[in-house]
This record gives C-alpha cells, structure tokens and sequence, in this order.
C-alpha cells in the first residue's frame, strides 16, 4: 500500500521540482528585463516626451503666428476692398469692409501676451479711415437733405419760422444709378457704421424746432411743397386763421402732411442688412426717426393742441368726439407710414379721456376766473337791495328726493284738517340782505360759482364732484387771498374796508342756501349730505367783521390822537388852549363827516349808524371823562366849556347821512341816542356846566334823577367841588349827593 502511494506520489515531486528550477530561470530572466527598461527604455521615453512637448509648443506658436498673419492678411484686404469701394461709391460695401477691419483689429488686440507695435499703427489707419468714410457720407447726407434756417441769432418766433425750408434731393445722378439708392446706400452704411442714429437725432431735433412744433403752435402756418427739377423744398406760407388756437383736426392734417413728403422722398428705405438665409429687414428710417421724436412731438401736441379744444362746457362734449377720430385717424395714418409701431398711445389716450380733462379744465379756469375777479379791484362797486339777486338760470325739476315724497305725501291730506299756519306772515325782506354796495367784482363771483354749480347738474358723477369742490375751493381761495392782495388798502381805507366787510357778508348770505338749491340736482354721492357750503358761513362773517373791526380802531385811534391835543380842555380861559381845544374838536368832527361821506351809501343803513355812532360816542365819552377830570373850573371855563360841547351835540348828529337823500337823512338824526351811548351823559354834563347848585341838587333828585342814570356820585361831587367855591351852599349841596 505504502509503495503503491510513494510510486504515485513520486513522479509528481518531480515535476513539482522541475516547474520550480523553471521558475527560478523565468524569474531570473523578468529581473533583468525589468533592470534593462528602467535603464534603456525609460531613457528614451522621457527624451520622446520632451521633444513631443517641444514640437507641440512650437506649433501652437506656428498656429497662432499664422492665424495673426491670416489677421492681418484680412486687415490688410478689407482695407484694400475699402478704399475701392469709396471710389465707386459703393458706400455700403465700404462700410462693412471697414467693419471686417475692425473685427480683426479686435482680434489681434485680444491675443494676450502676443503684442504687436504695428497695432497701435494699424488703429490709427482705421480710425482715420473711418473719419474719412463719414465725411464722405455727410457730404453725401448734406446732399440729400438740405436745411435753411433763420439766423441763429433770431429767436423762434412767427417771422422768423417763415424763412425755415426742407430741401429733399430727388433725383440721383448717373453714377449713383449705378451704385444704387443713394438715399439707401448713405443710411445704410452710417447704420453699418453705428452713426445713423446721432445723425438722425440732429436731424429730428431740427425737424421739431423748425417745421413741427410750429406748425402745432402758430395757426397761420401752412407747410407745402414745391417741386423742382431735381429738389422738393418744403416750405411755409401764411394764412390768416379763424381762431386764436388751430383745431386739432387741422393740426393732425399739417403733420401728415409734412411726414407725407418726408416718408415719400427721404424716410421709406430699410436701414439695416438682414442675413441671407432669414426674411428680408424692414427697419426703416421712419421707424428709427419715430422712435426719437414721437415722444416729444405727442407731448407738444397735448400741450399746445389738444389741451385747447377741451370743451369748456358741457354741452359741447359730445362735439368732442369728431377730434376722437381725427386723433385715430392721424395714428393710423402714422402706422401706416411706420412712424409709430404698438399700440394706443398717451395722444389718443389723452383724447379719449375728455371726461377728465374737462373737469380738469374747467375747474383750473374757473379757479383762474375766481382768482383774476379777487385780485381786481374793490371799489368798482354794485348797489344790492333786497329786491335784488344773482341772475340764477333756471334749474330743471328734480326727478327723485324726499322733498318729492313730502310733496306727494302733503296732498293726501283729508280737506277736513285744520291749517296751522300763523295769520300773521313775516315780511318777503325778513331774511333778504340789507341795501348796501358791494364789489362788482364779487357779483361776478358768485354769478361764476351759481353757473358752475349749474354745470354739476349736467355733468358726469366725476366731474360734478369735482366742479362742486371747485366751487367750495373758489371761496376758500377768497378767504385766502383777498385779505393778503388787498391787505395795505383794507387796512388805510376806510371805504374798502367797508366794501370788503359787505363783500363777505354778501358771500356768507348766499352760502346759506347755495348748497340746498342744488342739492337733489347733483350725484347721489353728494346729495347725501355733502353738498353744503354752511360750514364756510361762519369764517366769512368773521372775516368781513374783523376786517371792519380793525378800521373802526384805526378810526378810534385817530379820534383819541386828535383830542389828545386838545390840552385836558383844561384852563379854556386862556386863548391858546381855548382855540387848541376847538381845534381838536372841529378835527374830529370833520373826520367824523368824512367818514360818514365815505360810508354814506356804502354800509348798510343799521351797520352805518352803529359805526358812527360808536365812533362819536368814543369822542363824547373821551371829553366827558377829560371834563370830569379837572379840579377847577372857573364861570369862563364853564362857559367855554359849553360852547364847546355845543359845538358836538349841534354838529354831531349832522355825521349821521346813511342815505344820499338828505331828507332821509333826519330821521337817523333824531335818533342819535339810540346809536350813541354817552349821548344822554354828555347833555347832562353841559346842564351840569351851566346850572347852579340848586339846579343840579334838582337834577340828581336824591338818585333819581337824569343826573343819576348817567354819573355816579363821586363823579358829580368832583364837578361840584371844581366848578362852585368851598362855601355851606356846596357842602349842603354836596351832603345831597349820595
């Protein structure tokens, strides 16, 4: 069993040791293998990859050499093809070459760290190059498009825009034939170039100074085209206009007219080169052109066109609507022409909404109505009676309201029902306002204020809101500005002052029931409530009294100043104070007779006289209490004294002429008492000068007496003790007083 195991186990041993002695020679053989690569092999590798890299950078350096060679070569050509295209005037081709030039310039400038001296030389050949091509295009464009223009140093005006001319070339010459459109050929290559906008801009600026604008701003203006040979020149004649302002259909026909001639000899060519292989370009010069001066000639046809033909009533809105289409039309027209592109723009927008702009427009005129009235002059004056009342138009039947229910409600009623109704009926005056005068000028404006409350009541509820508004505005503008414009006059005559305080009474009445008389005829926002203008009732009253009140001080002020002269009315037996006393007094009753002139017919009969007789009583009350004040009056004191105070009572009610009738003038006379408070007082203090004691013990009558009702008993005792001598007489008499 063993031998048989070891006989099979042996052969394989043997071979087991031969593959070993194998290995052992291949392994022998891979070393030195390994040994020769890493000694030959690798060597050589690394001198192939450094003579690879070598000749890759050497190419690289080759390929950019050649393409900046190619460049140049480019450069060299487009410049070549350039210059024989602005020969044959072939502009167009001479501007693209000019622009191949210029790409390759770029090109060869964008090669970092390859930099060339002969660039900056090859710049300045294109730049002057490039210079000579557009002075050639604009002798060319001078051509074709000649302006003559009023000397610089003119202003824009009338005359000197009738000497502006357009000449449009028509005709090329032979050559140009050849070269094609010349009008094409020149836009196209400063479009090329990328100076066609700059130049169109000059000539659009020109186009709207000289021909444009004042087609839109001078009426008589009338642009047409005379043809010549080889010319259109587009030119102005005069015509005499219908209006102040041209409508705006003849405006939109004028404008048409002159881009018309534009789009026909200059403005209808393409100006931009499209790809072959994509639709044919229809950018056109008129489109570009549109693009630029669209904006600004809109906005002067608003201004100066359209602004104007805003209706100023109501009633001519529906009118409005022919301008409506005249303005579409014109839009129309313009697309057509391609000077607009888009849709509706801010022109036609601008019409549309005339709703807007009339209230707009007419709140700003009458604003500008009111303002001109309030700043005119005050004395230009009107007679108002109670008779007498704005001329209101006649307003149509409400047509729903609660006082229409009141009304159907009241005829209800049985027959049977007992009227209530007092048998005694007030006056048709009672709430009239008194006779007086006031400005013409505020008759206008409330005229203003009633007609355009009447234009309310036919407009839109927008619009009527915002005339309503304008209205309270015109009188809220009153309470600001003529008190401020007139403020020096108010404030040194006496008579304006006067008429500014019925001014404001005036206003302040009709207020009252402005807003009721138009309630139920204006929008339903306003008829609940809003519609009032009572609220303004008391800042004007306030304001004419104040007004007054401020004169009448003035006037007290003056009166006090003149009788301050007057020396105490002290010493009246020495002729120099005796005549300076009279003095004062004649003084004051001329300023008094004065104004009573200048009031006279003015102020309302009831406030006439209260003014006066404020005024003489500030006068009587001052010399009584100057009179009461002495310590000693002598018999020719007293009776200086007298004289004096005579002169007053005898000429004072003589002040009182409210009326220019003098026959009328008596009855306010008489009743002077009643408007001047110290009038009882002042005849009491000229018994008191000429009676005796008895007579004054009689007149005080234990406090009883008329004495009493005006002096007090301190005051009598000091006239007592200054006109009578210490004696028992006085003592009893004085004991008496108490």
């Amino acid at each position: 069993m063993i031998t048989k195991k070891y006989s099979e186990f042996l052969p394989g041993m043997q071979s087991a040791e031969e593959l070993v002695v194998r290995v052992d020679g291949l392994s022998r053989n891979i070393d030195l293998l390994r040994a020769g690569v890493e000694n030959e092999v690798q060597r050589d590798l690394n001198v192939a990859v450094a003579e690879f890299t070598e000749l890759k950078q050497q190419l690289e350096q080759d390929t950019l050499v050649l393409s900046i060679l190619k460049k140049l070569q480019e450069f060299d050509t487009a410049l070549k093809e350039y210059n024989t295209a602005l020969l044959e005037k072939k502009y167009i081709e001479a501007a693209q070459q000019l622009e191949k030039a210029r790409s390759s310039l770029k090109m060869l400038e964008s090669r970092k760290g390859f930099e060339l001296k002969i660039l900056k030389a090859l710049g300045t050949e294109l730049t002057v190059q490039t210079q000579n091509m557009l002075y050639h295009l604009g002798e060319e464009w001078q051509k074709l498009a000649v302006w003559k223009l009023p000397p610089s140093k003119e202003t824009i005006g009338p005359e000197s825009v009738m000497h502006s001319e357009l000449h449009l070339c028509t005709l090329p010459s032979k050559e140009e034939e050849i070269a094609g459109p010349p009008v094409a050929s020149v836009l196209q290559a400063f479009a090329v170039l990328g100076e066609l906008r700059t130049k169109l801009k000059t000539f659009g600026k020109l186009l709207l100074k000289y021909i444009l604008k004042p087609l839109i701003s001078y009426p008589f203006l009338q642009p047409f085209v005379e043809e010549q040979s080889d010319v259109v020149i587009l030119k102005f004649k005069s015509e005499k206009p219908d209006l102040d302002h041209s409508s705006p259909v003849e405006v939109f026909d004028k404008i048409k007219f002159v881009l018309e001639v534009l789009h026909k000899y200059l403005l209808n060519v393409p100006v931009e080169q499209c790809v072959e292989d994509k639709k044919e370009c229809r950018v056109t010069l008129a489109e570009l052109l549109g693009d630029m001066i669209w904006e600004e000639l809109s906005d002067c046809l608003i201004q100066n066109c359209l602004v104007n033909s805003i209706p100023t009533n109501s009633s001519k809105l529906e009118q409005y609507i022919e301008v409506i289409k005249s303005t579409e039309e014109f839009e129309k027209a313009l697309k057509k022409m391609q000077f607009l592109n888009g849709d509706t723009t801010d022109l036609l927008k601008y019409a549309r909404n005339v709703n807007s702009h009339f209230a707009n427009k007419k709140c700003q005129d009458v604003i500008v109505a009111a303002r001109n009235l309030m700043t005119s002059e005050i004395h230009n004056t009107v007679k108002i009676t109670p008779d007498s009342c704005v001329a209101l138009p006649k307003l149509p039947d409400p047509g729903s309201g609660d006082h229409v229910k009141m009304q159907k409600t009241s005829k209800l009623l049985p027959n049977e029902m007992v009227s209530l109704e007092n048998d005694s009926k007030l006056s048709q005056y009672t709430f009239s306002l008194p006779t007086c005068r006031i400005s013409a000028s505020v008759e206008k404006l409330m005229e203003l204020a009633y007609q355009t409350l009447l234009e309310t009541t036919a407009s839109t509820d927008q619009c009527c809101i915002q005339l309503f508004y304008s209205v309270r505005n015109i009188f809220q503008l009153f309470y600001d500005v003529v008190p401020t414009y007139h403020k020096e006059n108010l404030q040194k005559l006496p008579q304006l002052a006067a008429i500014h305080h019925n001014n404001c009474m005036y206003i302040a009445h009709h207020l009252l029931t402005m807003g009721h008389q138009f309630r139920y005829r204006l929008t339903s926002i306003l008829c609940d409530g809003a519609a009032t203008f009572v609220d303004l009732v008391p800042g004007f009253r306030r304001l004419g009294m104040e007004c007054f009140l401020a004169q009448m001080r003035v006037q007290k002020g003056e009166i006090l100043e003149r009788l301050s002269s007057a020396r105490n009315f002290s010493n009246m037996d020495d002729e120099e104070n005796y005549s300076a006393a009279n003095k004062a007094i004649r003084q004051v009753l001329h300023q008094l007779k004065r104004l009573g002139k200048v009031w006279q017919d003015v102020l309302p009969v009831n406030v006439y006289c209260k003014a006066m007789g404020t005024l003489l009583n500030t006068a009587l009350s001052e010399i009584v209490t100057r009179i009461a004040a002495l310590e000693d009056i002598s018999a020719e004191d007293a009776d200086r004294l007298y004289s004096l105070c005579r002169i007053m009572v005898e000429e004072g009610p003589q002040v009182f002429t409210p009326l220019p009738e003098e026959d009328k003038n008596k009855k306010y006379q008489e009743e002077v008492p009643v408007y001047v408070q110290k009038w009882m007082t002042f005849k009491e203090l000229m018994i008191i000068l000429q009676a005796n004691l008895q007579e004054i013990v009689d007149q005080w009558a234990d406090g009883k007496g008329p004495l009493a009702a005006e002096f007090s008993p301190a005051e009598v005792k000091s006239l007592i003790r200054a006109l009578f001598q210490n004696t028992e007489r006085r003592a009893a008499a004085l004991a008496k007083i108490k």
